[in-house]
Formats: structure tokens, sequence, C-alpha cells
């Protein structure tokens, strides 16, 4: 078959598939390719609930498995009309333990025509954690992955992740066991969890939760506080909003009923049980932070297939600098912004921080992608496409900091009511750092047309003249570009920064 000559998907690498089949949901999951940050071609759910009855009956219910086995059938049909080169099969905790697993495997390799690897409780606590690894920046803390089977906790710090446990908390197997009540299902859960060492050890660091089950309690609390960006990747509470917003899941009060329209109702039986769990959890770990995770079992899957090389690579500069090829007018001219904007910002008195360093050179490679939209509505597109986008290794603070600041890049420098959102989530400090990023760009872009070479040139200096504070230095092959345009946004900057500039021009 011919391929398309679609120009809007990376060379050199074919599209993969993975098919989770879960005790409460069986997805597939096609990617654009085995890369350190995959972007997904294709995404379908079937909610099975192959985990029910087997804590009653040892067992997956017919009606389950036969359902399930008619979703791997199209499941297979959309691999291979998606071109995935490979599909890798994944079962987790129904599969492993129920009486009748076997037979459901044996059934679902030959419709799939693919082997299942049947995942352990410990190696699904690893792909878990490598899939928090594969989606953070130096994690620490705890990844806790809720499926509808088990409960797998495991710590992780930076790239080192120690000894996994799992647990018989899955949702629908705590809703079964407890006959729906909640207070058996506590007791239950106090029962499993007291002895999880791995939960005490991670007291102040960061509790990373995973699981459908648990990124529902996220969407209700976005809901409960009309909070502006639907992102769940990184999506974070402190300990004490957890503890706010967990009982209101479990009995709720409060919560409108509308703000359940986002929850799938297959889902919305379970969620007291989730918030159960992840309350006690909690309460035993007392972590600093919730951060909610979109990334689990089947993305740590692939990344552990990476090189090593491919693994040290940063999620978020890979993303952005892909996006860059895909959509800037000119890659190099992203990349020389990114290091030409590190040498400048120290000029302003602006010490990065690691993080701010990287959401900078970020910011850089995606300063252009919006340059085929109409002139008057660059900038809107730019913070649509960026705060919307599937990025990982970054925190929801540093996505609208990106966001922002291309959006002043094309705007101007003052907020507006298309800021005022994306305002609220970031903090002061680097919503101060975007409006200088921006005012940056803007002489950046209009000095160099858009085009690598030159801005790159640019070099800043203390200034010996006596109204002047700092000069941009502008070699003599370059004195064509002096213009009364160029010299207003320079004066922008000034006004912002509260520096007086110049540009200082080499004969």
């Amino acid at each position: 078959m011919v391929e398309s000559e679609a120009q809007g998907r990376l060379p050199g690498i074919r599209p993969v598939s993975v098919v989770d089949i879960g005790s409460n949901s069986i997805r597939l999951v096609v990617y654009e390719g085995l890369s350190r940050s995959p972007a997904v071609l294709f995404n379908e759910k079937v909610m099975c609930g192959l985990g029910k009855g087997i804590d009653a009956t040892g067992r997956m219910e017919e009606e389950s498995v036969t359902r399930a086995l008619k979703a791997l059938h199209r499941f297979r049909a959309l691999s291979d009309q998606a071109r995935a080169s490979t599909m890798y099969v994944l079962a987790t905790a129904a599969a492993r333990e129920a009486s009748n697993g076997r037979s459901f495997i044996e059934k679902a390799e030959a419709i799939l025509g693919q082997k299942v690897r049947i995942l352990s409780g410990e190696e699904e606590a690893y792909f878990s954690a490598m899939g928090i690894v594969s989606g953070y920046y130096d994690p620490d803390g705890v990844v806790g992955d809720l499926g509808g089977g088990s409960l797998e906790l495991v710590d992780v710090e930076g790239r080192h992740i120690g000894d996994g446990i799992t647990l018989p908390l899955g949702g629908i197997r705590l809703f079964e066991h407890s006959n729906g009540s909640l207070l058996k299902a506590r007791t239950w859960v106090r029962k499993f969890m007291k002895d999880a060492e791995v939960l005490k050890k991670g007291a102040g660091r960061t509790f990373y939760a995973v699981g459908g089950t648990w990124r529902s309690i996220a969407k209700l609390h976005m809901e409960t506080r009309n909070y502006p960006l639907h992102m769940m990747q990184g999506y974070e509470l402190s300990y004490d909003e957890a503890m706010a917003i967990l009982p209101e899941v479990i009995e709720p009060k409060n919560i409108k009923p509308s703000a359940y329209a986002t929850i799938s109702k297959s889902r919305r039986s379970l969620l007291p049980f989730g918030a159960v769990t992840m309350q006690e959890a909690i309460s035993i770990m007392k972590p600093e932070r919730i951060s909610f995770s979109a990334l689990g079992v089947r993305e740590g899957y692939l990344f552990s297939l990476l090189s090593e090389e491919e693994r040290l690579r940063d999620p978020l500069l890979t993303a952005a600098h892909e996006i860059a090829i895909l959509r800037a007018r000119s890659p190099e001219h992203a990349r020389e912004l990114a290091e030409w904007t590190g040498r400048m910002v120290p000029f302003f008195g602006v010490e990065e921080t690691e993080e701010e360093s990287r959401y900078r050179q970020a910011a850089c490679l995606l300063a252009d992608i919006s340059w085929r939209a109409h002139p008057d509505y660059r900038g809107l597109q730019a913070l649509n496409i960026i705060a919307h986008s599937a990025f990982s290794g970054i925190t929801h603070a540093g996505r609208a900091y990106i966001a922002l600041a291309n959006y002043y890049r094309f705007e101007g420098l003052n907020d507006d009511g298309a800021t005022g959102p994306l305002t609220g989530i970031t903090t002061p400090r680097l919503l101060e750092l975007a409006k200088l990023l921006g005012g940056l760009l803007r002489v950046a872009y209009l000095f160099s047309a858009s085009m690598p070479g030159v801005a790159c040139q640019l070099t800043l200096r203390q200034s010996s003249l006596p109204d002047v504070d700092l000069e941009f230095v502008v070699p003599a092959a370059y004195s064509g570009f002096k213009g009364e345009r160029l010299d207003g946004r320079l004066q922008q900057l000034g006004k912002l920064t509260g520096k007086k500039l110049a540009f200082y021009f080499e004969e």
C-alpha cells in the first residue's frame, strides 16, 4: 500500500502499537514510533471488566471474556490499518490471577497473532515506575498505579527504581470484596497497607498517581475549581488539597452532579473506592504533593525498549524539537534562539534554575510553530497549541510559561483576556520570565527575518554611555538591519525590564 504524502509526521520511524489488557479496561494505543517522546496516532478503550467476579469465584466472567475477545479482533484490524510495524501485548492482574486466564490468553494470542506478556505484580510496578521516569524530569517519590485488580507501589528517585510491591486493592476487587461497603473497603485497604514500607519512606516527597480511577478524581477536582487547563499529565494537588477533596469523592456533599459529566459512567461507581485507597495511602506517606500521570505501564514498557542514549534525552526538549521540525519555518533558527536567549537573560539580572532553563529552551524551539496562521491569530494559535499539546517532563506552571512567552512574542508584552486563565496557573516568577523571553524573541525575530544565521550574531554588553544601560552589539556586516520598527521593539523590552537599551552598530 502506498504511504501517505503527509509531512506532519516525523521521518525515519514507523508506528508501533500496544494492547493493554487490564482488569477494568482493554486499550489499544498506536504510537508514531518507538522514540523518547512518542506521539499517539490512535487510542481506543473498551471497558470489559475482566476483573469482575475474580474475588468471589477466581474466574473471569464469560460475558467479560466474550466482550474482550471481540474488542481484540477490532484492535488487531486497527493496528494493521495504522501501519503498526510491531504490536506489543501486555496483560495484568485479571489475566495472571484468574483460573481461566490461561485459556483467555491463548485465544487472545490467536486473535492478535502475537504473544501476550503477562506481567507479574513486580513487573507491573516496575513498568509503572518506568512510565513516571519517562514522563517526569528527575522524579522523586512513590508511584501508585491503581488498576481494576491490583495496586502497585514502587519508590522512584531520578532514574533509580526501588523494589515494587503489588497489593490486591484494585478498584473492581475492592468493590466486590467489600460488597459495596466503603467501611469494609477501608478496613481491607488498611490491612494490606499497614506494612507497606515503601509508603513510609515517602514522607515529604511526591506521590505519583497512575490509573484511570485516580485520574477521574483529578478531573473532579479540576471541575470544582474551574481549572482552565484540562491536561492530566502533571496536574498536582498539595497534600492538604488532596485530603480535602477525597472525603467529597467518598461521600459527595458539595460536588455538583454536573462535575461528573467528564467521567465515564462505568468508572463512577469505583471512584469512592479509589478515593478510599488514595486517602489511606497518602495518610501513611504524607507526601508534599500528589501528581497525576497520564503515563503508566504502556509508556514505561516502551521506554524500557529504548537505548540508554535515548532514555537520557530530555522528554520536553525532545518533543519541542520534533514539533519545530514539523511546524517551524527554520528549526535551526529555533535552536539558535534557545542558545542565544540563554546568553542574554543574565544581563537582565536573571539567574535561571535548571528547570527554568529547560522551559526557556523549549519555548524557543516552539516560538515559530504558528507562522502559517493569519497574523492576527498567530499568538493565540501558539498559546493554544502549546497549552494543549501532550508534553511530558513539565509542570502545569511551566507549560503556562512556555505558552505565554510565545503569546507575548506575537501580541506584545501586556496581558489580555486570552492570557488570563494561564497567568493564574503559572507562578509570578515564571510570568516575569515569560514576558522577558517574549520581549527578547520579539527583537530577535524582527532582526533576523525569522531565519537562521543572524540573531545569534547579536551580543550584549554594559554600555559606557551615560543614558544607556545595555547595548546590543551588531557586527558591521548587518548594518543594513537598522530600522524604526526594530528600535520600537527594543524600547518595549527596555520598558519591561527597566533598562535603557540601544543598538550599537559596529563600523
